[in-house]
């Protein structure tokens, strides 16, 4: 009984596996299936490993936005953001080798090796505001929508330069990413309204 008990762990793991696309080792606890399941799999060539925690079928179908996969099992509550959210969304050319995330000022910096992650911290609506889910390789993640982005880039136009807020403006707008009014929206939210004006209006004058 307990080998039949073993391998029906097992092939619900598996199928877990399936479903999730990335399986992270905590989605065993509600079940009550020991984590032991997991390296026995491994062992067996049924998981991989694609980090920590993180398990996959050998034959799953990885995308480019895998490392988004990753940070959103792992940190569940950030938000794919800037960089990252760019390239999400094919705006512009940056093409990061780090996530970049935002999670709420007041959390605790996630404990995460892999993958490389860049932390921004945001608070109130800044942080709520514009979050869209979507589903990469079976797995919810969100991320900041275009016209979010785009004034983020612009709040923090320091740390990630002014030519990447201004390339992103122009392409968002440009391949009709975003509409000008949830560009002046999102601009409000990140308190950018009066530096975006002038690039925007310069935009529409052409």
């Amino acid at each position: 009984m307990k080998t039949k008990g073993n391998r029906a762990m097992a092939d619900r793991v598996l199928e877990l596996a399936q479903q999730y696309g990335v399986l992270h080792a905590r989605d065993l606890r509600p079940l009550g299936i020991p984590r032991e399941h997991l390296s026995r799999l491994c062992a067996r060539g049924k998981l991989t490993k694609s980090g920590r925690g993180l398990y996959m079928l050998p034959d799953a179908d990885v995308t480019e936005h895998h490392g988004l996969v990753e940070a959103a099992q792992l940190v569940p509550r950030g938000v794919v953001c800037l960089l990252s959210a760019l390239r999400f969304h094919d705006i512009g050319t940056q093409a990061p080798f780090e996530v970049w995330l935002a999670i709420e000022r007041r959390s605790a910096r996630p404990r995460v090796s892999h993958p490389p992650l860049r932390v921004m911290r945001f608070s109130g609506a800044a942080f709520t505001d514009g979050v869209e889910e979507h589903r990469i390789e079976g797995v919810p993640v969100r991320v900041y929508s275009p016209a979010k982005t785009v004034a983020d880039c612009f709040k923090y136009r320091n740390k990630i330069g002014l030519d990447v807020a201004l390339e992103a403006l122009r392409e968002a707008l440009r391949y009709r990413k975003c509409t000008a009014d949830q560009l002046w929206e999102a601009a409000k939210v990140c308190r950018v309204l009066a530096v975006m004006r002038p690039y925007m209006e310069a935009f529409f004058e052409r």
